[in-house]
């Protein structure tokens, strides 16, 4: 995990600097016609970008082993106040996507492998394809479109969700009304994914030679699939969710934009247009620390699924 992260904070320490441009040029130059050089080189200088670049480099590692990333250069407010309402904000979203992603996929893809080729199997199949070929965004404008058109006819004026984000300890009902359209438009694709990953494997775990057996011994199909089946038809299941639970963290960039949310992924995207060095590097560490906690998570996970797997 350690290499892992130093590496890739290594790498997106030196591509920011390779990229043209930085946040002063943005706050100084006149809709890229006009720049005083002596403001350009006095923003420089108090933010540090004119020292050595070996010196930004500690500085940086050294952000990185305190967890202190400073402060934004373009707020000038600290990292840490940035981050935190938008991280509570995204980390609630991809825990409500990734329940509505393991109680609709897992399900419907077990259900779909033992049935296999009949009309239940179909519809399975049919949901997610579906899933997989509507964009998460697009099925947020229709549900929104759906909100409004229903909510009309029904009580006579339209409704949207609370613009305005609420912590969910503060108004659970606003917060959950708020984020339920985003968690379910999500977690529908990923889901269909999850969806046919399950039935995969379990169509695969169900044509080996100990599943057979067990049948063969006389075993009811429930203890067949729940004792002998599911738990290495897991395995791959799992990884595919644990790597959609960190994908989510940052990478809902256009879904929050179509409900109006300000959290990790919007606020990436803001800091890339600003050249915001100190944000865009704090960002990526924290993606890069949720994938490596998440794969670690994994990685244990399978010992517990399968005893045949030992790590020494």
């Amino acid at each position: 995990m350690i290499p892992t992260v130093l590496g890739a904070g290594i790498l997106v320490f030196f591509l920011m600097r390779v990229i043209p441009g930085d946040v002063c040029l943005h706050k100084w130059v006149d809709f890229g016609t006009h720049k005083d050089l002596i403001l350009l080189d006095l923003c420089r200088d108090e933010l540090g970008l004119n020292a050595p670049l070996y010196v930004q480099f500690f500085e940086f590692l050294k952000g990185v082993f305190t967890l202190d990333f400073g402060v934004s250069m373009w707020t000038g407010r600290p990292i840490i106040d940035e981050l935190k309402l938008r991280f509570e904000l995204s980390l609630q979203i991809t825990i409500m996507a990734t329940f509505v992603t393991i109680f609709v996929g897992i399900p419907l893809g077990i259900i779909s492998a033992i049935r296999q080729n009949t009309w239940v199997d179909y519809v399975v199949r049919a949901f997610s394809i579906a899933g997989i070929a509507v964009p998460s965004f697009w099925l947020g404008i229709l549900i929104i479109l759906g909100l409004l058109m229903v909510t009309q006819h029904v009580f006579g004026e339209p409704w949207m969700p609370p613009i305005r984000y609420i912590p969910i300890w503060e108004d659970p009902i606003t917060n959950l009304s708020q984020l339920v359209c985003p968690a379910v438009a999500t977690g529908y694709r990923f889901s269909a994914v999850v969806t046919r990953m399950t039935r995969s494997a379990m169509l695969e775990v169900l044509r080996e030679d100990y599943v057979r057996t067990a049948r063969s011994k006389g075993l009811k199909e429930t203890v067949v699939i729940n004792r002998h089946a599911l738990r290495n038809a897991f395995l791959p299941v799992i990884t595919v969710i644990g790597m959609e639970f960190a994908f989510f963290m940052g990478g809902l960039v256009v879904t929050e934009q179509v409900f109006n949310l300000n959290g990790l992924g919007s606020l990436l995207v803001e800091a890339v247009l600003q050249a915001d060095y100190n944000m865009i590097q704090a960002l990526a560490m924290l993606a890069v620390a949720v994938f490596v906690l998440v794969n670690l998570v994994i990685d244990l996970s399978y010992a517990w699924l399968d005893p045949r797997i030992r790590y020494r």
